[in-house]
């Protein structure tokens, strides 16, 4: 009898894209019974080995996520069509839906992934002191298993990253870059003073949410769970956070306004709708992060609060369903990688001080050499010129 190694089998099965995860399952237990784990005389601990690889084996699936588009460069899609393979087909992470969505925009998926890419950079700047610091471990999961449980930081993950697609397609429809939107056709503010002129070319706000919805939603809006399930609570908190995301960013777009007139009187003024910068909507689900709401489901299949007696959450609002692991220590479990080695400040007693990020476990202290520019000069015209210098600090490092 063959010895059965179920990650090697997994990570063979899925290597082809065209697969779909039902298919690999199919696969997968087919290559359990040729290996001889499903036959009579081994009937016991064949079941224990198909049950717990088939467990895997569906962990393993559903880990993947349209996230690994931020980690894997798209080229374009007529190199694609040339080629002979079709874009969507080279793409891992995708849902069924997402993949007919895919096919219908294929000039689409390269600002899909970038607004992911940004929405995965805003949540490392945002976590940076964090014990949890939004980590990528790998181009197909992305956060790894951290994201199977249903926390308050999977909460904000899901929340920026929908942020992060509206932002994208929204900027690249006023760019010209795709073939079904253009410029913003929002409606002139009615607080906008008369004489000033409603016009340019905004982000196309309306186009890159209903976009982000259509897209972002559709793995959840796919799957089907028995009501009142731990699986449909979490579907649940999912799609409370994706539109959260896009809520955030939506009302943080604001009317930009450019002066005309003689010797910049301003005197006219033209005025467009223009998406917030990106780390503002950072900031604002960080806040939203630090005041998620517990939920729990109710009877009906409903997501409650945990918490009755404080106000109940908004459409904008995080929800959470699940307490966050220990990221203290690394556990391959729950996929915290723990804060050994992590840089810590010896002088604060916030989340970045040594205190807390090592969790009592005490640091290390060394000396670093640390290099910059210094001695900036400015030379007519127009540059500024540098030196480089370094000097030695001291760093602290978890234990």
């Amino acid at each position: 009898m063959e010895t059965l190694d179920c990650s090697t089998v997994a990570r063979k099965f899925t290597a082809k894209p065209w697969r779909s995860p039902t298919q690999i399952r199919m696969l997968f237990k087919l290559k359990l019974m040729r290996s001889g784990w499903g036959g009579v005389t081994d009937a016991r601990h064949g079941v224990v080995a198909i049950t717990f690889c088939a467990f895997f084996m569906q962990v393993f699936v559903e880990a993947s996520s349209w996230w690994s588009l931020a980690m894997n460069p798209l080229l374009i899609p007529e190199a694609y069509i040339i080629g002979g393979q079709p874009l969507c087909s080279q793409l891992t992470g995708l849902s069924k839906g997402q993949k007919k969505l895919c096919q219908l925009y294929q000039d689409h998926m390269q600002f899909i992934g970038e607004g992911a890419k940004t929405g995965i950079q805003e949540c490392q700047y945002q976590f940076r002191n964090r014990r949890w610091n939004c980590s990528t471990v790998d181009n197909t999961s992305v956060f790894g298993r951290v994201m199977q449980i249903g926390s308050r930081e999977t909460a904000f993950t899901y929340a920026i990253s929908a942020a992060g697609v509206v932002n994208a397609v929204s900027r690249a429809c006023r760019e010209g870059e795709l073939s079904s939107c253009g410029c913003s056709r929002a409606a002139r503010p009615k607080d906008l003073p008369r004489d000033w002129l409603w016009g340019g070319c905004g982000d196309n706000l309306n186009y890159g949410y209903r976009f982000s919805k259509e897209f972002v939603d559709a793995r959840e809006r796919e799957k089907t769970f028995t009501k009142g399930s731990v699986e449909s609570a979490r579907l649940l908190m999912n799609l409370h956070n994706n539109e959260a995301g896009r809520r955030i960013a939506s009302d943080l777009a604001h009317v930009s306004c450019k002066c005309h007139g003689v010797s910049g009187s301003c005197s006219l003024k033209t005025c467009w709708l223009q998406l917030a910068d990106f780390r503002k909507v950072g900031d604002a689900l960080k806040e939203k992060y630090d005041s998620a709401a517990a939920m729990r489901l109710n009877s009906r299949g409903k997501l409650v609060q945990v918490h009755s007696k404080f106000n109940s959450p908004t459409s904008s609002d995080l929800v959470y369903i699940d307490p966050s692991p220990d990221y203290c220590v690394e556990n391959k479990t729950t996929g915290s990688l723990g804060t050994q080695g992590r840089l810590c400040n010896k002088t604060s007693e916030g989340m970045d001080g040594c205190a807390l990020m090592c969790c009592g476990r005490g640091y290390d202290q060394y000396k670093a050499q640390l290099v910059e520019r210094c001695h900036c000069k400015f030379h007519w015209c127009c540059y500024v010129k540098c030196k480089r210098c370094s000097r030695v600090v001291d760093q602290f490092v978890c234990k």
